[in-house]
């Protein structure tokens, strides 16, 4: 049984496009993720990655914060080979 003052893991993808070429400020929050920042191309890039990232998770029946660091670099390798980019 957990003791009652240990923390339940988390994690979470963060998001950052640095390319914005206008004065809109993007913001996107989901399922374990934060996206900030970017140009509209960059940032829907960095969207549909997340969301992607998500279908993989669901697909093999996992959450972000119970995978290993190489599943995760997995999963990200096969997302980057399906996502369009600017």
């Amino acid at each position: 049984m957990k003791a009652s003052n240990e923390s339940k893991k988390s994690a979470a993808l963060l998001g950052l496009g640095l390319d914005k070429d206008d004065d809109q400020t993007r913001v996107t929050k989901g399922k374990n993720f934060l996206l900030w920042g970017g140009s509209k191309d960059t940032h829907a890039v960095m969207q549909e990655t997340a969301l992607k990232i998500n279908e993989q998770l669901d697909r093999r029946g996992k959450c972000l914060e119970d995978i290993s660091t190489k599943e995760l670099r997995d999963i990200c390798s096969e997302v980057k080979n399906s996502v369009g980019r600017p």
